[in-house]
């Protein structure tokens, strides 16, 4: 029986990013700009890169503290929230702020990009966040995928 699991486990994570047409019946109504599947894939893996470089915020109230602060960037919130009402005020703060902001399907996928175990509701990436002279090699890094997916995200 210990083994079972331990093999259902494995093939869980290995569906990860494969299932993206499996996530779109738990997406939210109001989920408009929803990400396609290569953007999603983008948006995960600029995601990942920038939390190594520590640009990103992640969660509701973080997020909102740093847009009330005024800063830019990209918001990248997950759209199989449950209750609704967590995220529902989020896309009139960025609009607000004229910050981009786009809706993936899975928050498990959100979280795990950003580099937690947790399910994420909401990721903020800011570039440029981070002072630290050794962040600088890991912030080039990511910074042309993040030009890149920002102008598709202003595009939809």
């Amino acid at each position: 029986m210990g083994k079972e699991s331990k093999e259902s486990k494995e093939t869980k994570e290995t569906k990860g990013e494969d299932n993206y047409e499996a996530r779109l019946p738990a997406v939210l109504p109001f989920a408009k700009p929803l990400a396609s599947k290569k953007l999603n894939k983008k948006l995960l893996k600029t995601t990942k890169k920038a939390s190594k470089a520590k640009n990103v915020k992640r969660g509701v109230k973080e997020v909102v503290k740093a847009l009330r602060k005024g800063e830019k960037g990209l918001v990248i919130i997950a759209s199989d929230i449950s209750p609704p009402d967590v995220i529902s005020h989020l896309p009139v703060l960025c609009e607000d702020h004229s910050v981009p902001y786009i809706f993936i399907p899975s928050k498990q996928d959100l979280g795990s990009a950003g580099a937690t175990k947790r399910p994420t509701s909401v990721v903020f990436i800011v570039p440029g966040s981070n002072k630290k002279q050794e962040g600088k090699s890991k912030e080039e890094e990511y910074k042309e995928s993040f030009n890149e997916v920002v102008k598709e995200v202003e595009a939809l």
